[in-house]
């Protein structure tokens, strides 16, 4: 999953959704320098990753990618999943997805120094771009995996992504709404978010 899905799935905007925001630039033990809700965000985002890349119609969502983004692959198919997600929100909150976004982007930018330098670097762009509201449309798509591939070591193969997402446009629908399912049930027993379950 990516951005607004680990946002999402933190279950409120606090800090367990500020650590989760921060996972993939939070290595091994340093997790252990931030207070206890960052620090279970951290955990949690590290949990999804490893019960999403194990699932096997996540491996399914990869292996069409695989041709050209190789081991890069699982990237290119969490940011797919957020688009499922964006289109799909009023399934999944009652707030409108603009108005979360803005919720989201307000509490990050206040905690911006908290958050690792490289991810510092990167939330401008995040923010400005409004990439959580972006996700919705396939152009904003097509935008985020250029700056991914810009900023990243993402290849810069985003038309051939952008083939494959609408060659398999209902069957990524499909699996990333079982995967979310899955995935919800295995976040509210989650041992990291025994008090922050999503409602």
């Amino acid at each position: 999953m990516n951005i607004l899905a680990h946002l999402y799935l933190s279950g409120k905007i606090n800090n367990v959704m500020l650590g989760n925001f921060m996972g993939d630039f939070v290595k091994g033990n340093q997790y252990l320098n931030y207070s206890a809700e960052i620090q279970k965000g951290i955990l949690l985002h590290r949990e999804i990753d490893t019960f999403v890349d194990a699932h096997p119609l996540h491996k399914a969502s990869r292996d069409r990618f695989r041709k050209e983004y190789g081991l890069h692959s699982g990237i290119v198919v969490d940011i797919v999943y957020d688009h499922y997600l964006a289109t799909n929100w009023q399934k999944y909150s009652n707030i409108a997805l603009e108005e979360y976004a803005q919720q989201a982007y307000t509490f990050i930018d206040k905690n911006l120094n908290i958050i690792p330098p490289r991810l510092q670097a990167i939330t401008p762009y995040i923010i400005n771009g409004n990439w959580l509201v972006m996700y919705k449309s396939i152009d904003g798509i097509e935008k985020v995996l250029y700056g991914m591939a810009k900023r990243t070591s993402l290849p810069q193969k985003v038309s051939f992504a952008i083939k494959i997402m609408n060659e398999h446009y209902d069957a990524f629908n499909d699996e990333f709404a079982q995967i979310m399912t899955d995935l919800q049930k295995m976040v509210e027993k989650s041992l990291y978010l025994t008090k922050f379950a999503i409602k």
